[in-house]
């Protein structure tokens, strides 16, 4: 599913040339759940911004199910995107100005679905949230806010999710039911799973675990 070799990522540091990531290869077959563990600010999140193709590396390639990112244009990754993957924020990044079925409608639209209305609502039934379809975001607690996100993510039945932290703005209590929910829906869903977290009991629950320290990935044993 995702096959990256030699991948570095530098940036101007006010004149001078800072690696956030130097040299990583690794693959993910199909179906894995993979962690990646490590301090803030060792390039973890920069690493999935690469492998979702939202930034390009300095050097080295990202295959994504055999496409080359960075042999594409913008418009070619956000197509590839809309294809392949699903994601999952910190943050939630849902929109504001739609209310919950809007959110989750909106990839599946995008895709083509003919039937987004009922496949998002579906969704949000599937995570709890039947009684809140036309909650805001503004209305929703960060908990619900995540569950949106969850059912947006995998509704378009991506082949890929990318997940960053995705229990950093939340509670022990409500994070740990995010986290019980997204791997129950990733089992059923035979999605292949990335996951960024600090919480070494989450990076116990997948199959894999990577350490990214000073911008080096190594496998965790």
């Amino acid at each position: 599913m995702v096959e990256v070799s030699g991948l570095s990522k530098c940036v101007d540091n006010g004149g001078e040339p800072l690696t956030i990531l130097h040299q990583n290869s690794f693959s993910v077959a199909a179906g894995e759940t993979v962690a990646i563990v490590g301090a803030s600010g060792s390039g973890k999140s920069t690493l999935l911004g690469l492998l979702a193709g939202l930034d390009l590396p300095s050097s080295g390639t990202v295959m994504l199910a055999g496409e080359n990112l960075c042999a594409l244009d913008e418009d070619a990754r956000a197509v590839l995107r809309g294809r392949l993957l699903g994601f999952v924020f910190q943050s939630f990044q849902l929109l504001p100005s739609l209310n919950a079925i809007e959110n989750v409608m909106l990839p599946l639209e995008l895709a083509g679905a003919p039937d987004a209305r009922s496949e998002a609502e579906r969704w949000l039934e599937r995570v709890g949230l039947s009684h809140r379809l036309r909650h805001y975001p503004k209305h929703l607690s960060g908990g619900e806010q995540q569950r949106v996100a969850l059912a947006r993510a995998f509704a378009p039945k991506p082949k890929l999710v990318l997940a960053d932290e995705p229990t950093g703005n939340l509670d022990a209590t409500t994070g740990h039911q995010i986290i019980e929910l997204m791997f129950a829906i990733n089992a059923e869903s035979g999605t292949t799973l990335i996951l960024v977290t600090h919480d070494e009991e989450i990076a116990a629950r997948c199959s894999r675990r990577m350490r990214m320290h000073a911008g080096e990935l190594e496998e965790m044993r």
